[in-house]
């Protein structure tokens, strides 16, 4: 067989990924929230995947808080606006996904198979290092799926009995394992999330002022980016939390987080109002001064 010989204007050079683009062998990939356009669409997003942003985790005094929004995107349109990216894995821990909806999902639902034959072959838990290592092995084992742009990305955390605190974990495409000292954001409004939780985090923080800080990280990284659904109020869809600690997983009622967003906006449009009136209030001071100083003096 002879060697591809190539024009020097279309020489892919040492690129495997080039070889295939010229050959035309690269299969279609989807267009995403992660990565951006990797493939071709009808227009309309059908037969696209569908991609989930945004997750949260943190650290707090009795152990850690995961939080997800839930709108699902497939290109520039909204596939779901409910679906949910945060999900019990043992007793005391929890996965948060971000990525391809499909392949995060089934990878969700091994994890926990997983956890549970090894509780019933051996007849305890498995601990959380060993089961932050287990998700690391299902993240490599979605690697060659994930060049093609259906990666699934998880953060987990959980309750270390051992340790007596909450412990969380970050992963990358080729399943590496991070351990994050206080809080972690995946998806494609990770940036604007993390920089909120960044500002607002401190240590011993309780299970409620980790909450409010979760969903202030969440509201403003809908507020920036497209992919992340906000808080929907006609629709009363709210953005899925839950907290891990020594008692086990606990999801925090939808009824809770609306009655802690209401709050959150309401303090919101109150500093914007007093903001507002602030400003109105200088303008009307130099306002008073430029007349003063444009009236004549007093000739006598």
């Amino acid at each position: 067989m002879d060697l591809p010989v190539f024009d020097p204007r279309n020489d892919p050079g040492p690129s495997f990924i080039g070889l295939l683009k010229a050959r035309d062998l690269l299969p279609p990939a989807p267009f995403g929230a992660l990565g951006g356009q990797v493939g071709e669409t009808d227009g309309i997003g059908q037969g696209v995947s569908a991609h989930g942003t945004t997750v949260v985790a943190l650290r707090h005094a009795g152990g850690v808080l995961l939080a997800g929004d839930r709108r699902a995107t497939s290109g520039h349109f909204i596939r779901h606006r409910n679906i949910e990216k945060v999900f019990p894995a043992g007793h005391r821990s929890g996965v948060a996904v971000s990525g391809a909806a499909g392949p995060s999902i089934e990878m969700v639902r091994l994890f926990q198979l997983q956890i549970e034959h090894y509780e019933k072959v051996e007849g305890q838990p498995l601990s959380l290092e060993g089961q932050a290592n287990q998700l690391g092995q299902l993240v490599r084992s979605n690697l060659s799926a994930a060049l093609t742009g259906l990666a699934a990305i998880p953060l987990f955390a959980g309750y270390d009995p051992a340790e007596r605190r909450g412990r969380l974990f970050q992963y990358d495409l080729t399943g590496g394992r991070y351990e994050e000292q206080d809080y972690a954001a995946g998806g494609s409004g990770s940036l604007h999330a993390g920089t909120v939780i960044k500002l607002r985090f401190k240590n011993d923080l309780s299970t409620l002022e980790a909450t409010e800080v979760a969903m202030a990280a969440l509201f403003e990284a809908a507020d920036e980016d497209a992919a992340t659904g906000g808080p929907d109020l006609m629709r009363r869809i709210f953005p899925v939390v839950a907290s891990i600690t020594s008692d086990g997983y606990r999801r925090i009622p939808d009824e809770e987080i609306e009655e802690h967003f209401r709050t959150y906006l309401s303090q919101l449009t109150e500093q914007a109002e007093q903001a507002e009136q602030a400003e109105q209030t200088e303008q009307a001071e130099q306002a008073e001064q430029t007349e003063q100083a444009e009236q004549p003096a007093d000739g006598g």
